[in-house]
C-alpha cells in the first residue's frame, strides 16, 4: 500500500460524491443539458481543478508521499498533465457528437450515456495507468514506444480530414450483439429491459459500448502524453479524472461549436508530436516542465485563434 493511501482514499471518495451530487441531485430528471448550465458546470470543474494544483503547491509532497521534486514542480506536473488531457479531450468531443449522429440519440438522453460512459472510463484510465508507470518503472526502454505511438498518432491526426463512426468494425459491440437481442428503438432511459423471460437491450446500450471502447482507444494516446511530463501515480490519477470529469459539460458547452475550431486538431497533432519527441529526447535533453506547459498551451491558443481569424467554408449542399 502507498504510503499517501490515505490522499488516493480521499480523492476518490471526493470524486463519488460529485458524481453522486451531479446524478442524483443536479440531474435527476433527464433533460436537455443548456449551454448556460453546461457552461456553469464546465467553469466547476475548472476551478476545482485549479484549487486542487494549489493544494498539491502546498501539500505536494504529503499528497505523492515523495520529497523527490519541490511541491512548486509537482503542481506545474499536475497542471500541466490536465492541460494536455483536457486538449486531448476535445478532439474527443468531435467523436462523441458523431456517436451520437449516428444512432440518433435524444439530446434529453444524451447526459446520462456520457455519465457511465464517463464513469467506465475513470476505472480503465487507472489500469492504464498502473500498467503505464510500471512498464517505465521496471522497462526504461518502453519509454522510445510511447514516444513513437504519440509521435505516430500526432502525424495520422494531422492527415486526419473527415471522421466517421463505423460500429459494424467494433469487436466488442459485435460480440455484444450476439449475447443480447436489441430493441427496436429507445426505451427511455433504460440500458436493459425485460419481456418475458428474455432479456434484451436498447439501442442506448449499444451507444455506451461505442462511447467506452472509443475512450480505450482514447487513452493509448492520453495516458503516455501525461506520463511525458510526470511518472507521479498520485499526479496522473488526479490530473485525469479531474479532465474526464469536465468532459460532459465540456461536451455540451461546445456541442455546437465544435465545427467551428476546425484547426483544433492540427493543433493537436502538434502537442502530440512534441510530447513524443520530448520522450524520445528525455535521455539526453531535459525540457523543464514550464517549458512543456507554455508549448501545449501555445499551441492550443494559436490553433483556436486560426480558427476564428480564418473560418471554415461551409460547404454548399448539392
Amino acid at each position: 500500500m502507498p504510503s499517501n493511501w490515505l490522499f488516493w482514499i480521499l480523492f476518490n471518495l471526493f470524486v463519488l460524491a460529485m458524481l453522486a451530487l451531479d446524478l442524483g441531485v443536479f440531474h435527476r430528471s433527464k433533460h436537455v443539458v443548456s449551454f448556460r448550465e453546461a457552461m456553469g458546470w464546465t467553469l466547476v470543474w475548472i476551478s476545482l481543478a485549479a484549487g486542487f494544483a494549489v493544494l498539491i503547491y502546498f501539500f505536494g509532497h504529503t499528497m505523492v508521499g515523495s520529497h523527490a521534486r519541490p511541491n512548486s514542480q509537482l503542481s506545474l506536473e499536475f497542471i500541466a498533465g490536465y492541460l494536455i488531457e483536457q486538449s486531448l479531450s476535445v478532439d474527443n468531443l468531435f467523436i462523441f457528437l458523431l456517436i451520437f449522429r449516428y444512432f440518433q440519440v435524444p439530446r434529453h438522453l444524451q447526459h446520462g450515456v456520457l455519465f457511465w460512459g464517463i464513469l467506465g472510463a475513470l476505472v480503465m484510465r487507472a489500469i492504464f495507468i498502473v500498467a503505464g508507470i510500471t512498464l517505465l518503472n521496471r522497462f526504461h526502454w518502453f519509454i522510445y514506444i510511447f514516444g513513437a505511438i504519440l509521435i505516430y498518432s500526432g502525424f495520422k491526426l494531422f492527415r486526419q480530414k473527415d471522421q466517421e463512426i463505423q460500429p459494424e468494425t467494433n469487436l466488442v459491440l459485435r460480440g455484444f450483439r450476439k449475447l443480447f437481442p436489441l430493441t427496436k428503438g429507445f426505451e427511455g432511459s433504460k440500458f436493459f429491459v425485460r419481456r418475458g423471460l428474455v432479456r434484451y437491450a436498447t439501442p442506448l446500450a449499444v451507444v455506451l459500448i461505442v462511447v467506452e471502447t472509443t475512450d480505450v482507444l482514447f487513452a493509448t494516446d492520453s495516458i503516455p502524453a501525461v506520463l511525458a511530463v510526470t511518472r507521479e501515480p498520485f499526479i496522473v490519477y488526479t490530473s485525469n479524472v479531474f479532465a474526464i470529469l469536465g468532459l460532459r459539460s465540456l461536451y455540451f458547452a461546445l456541442a455546437g461549436m465544435i465545427e467551428v475550431f476546425h484547426f483544433l486538431h492540427y493543433g493537436l497533432s502538434l502537442i502530440l508530436i512534441f510530447i513524443g519527441v520530448k520522450m524520445l529526447a528525455s535521455g539526453y535533453v531535459q525540457i523543464p516542465i514550464g517549458v512543456a506547459l507554455g508549448v501545449v498551451a501555445g499551441v492550443l491558443l494559436i490553433s483556436i485563434f486560426l480558427s476564428l481569424l480564418f473560418p471554415a467554408r461551409k460547404q454548399k449542399a448539392a
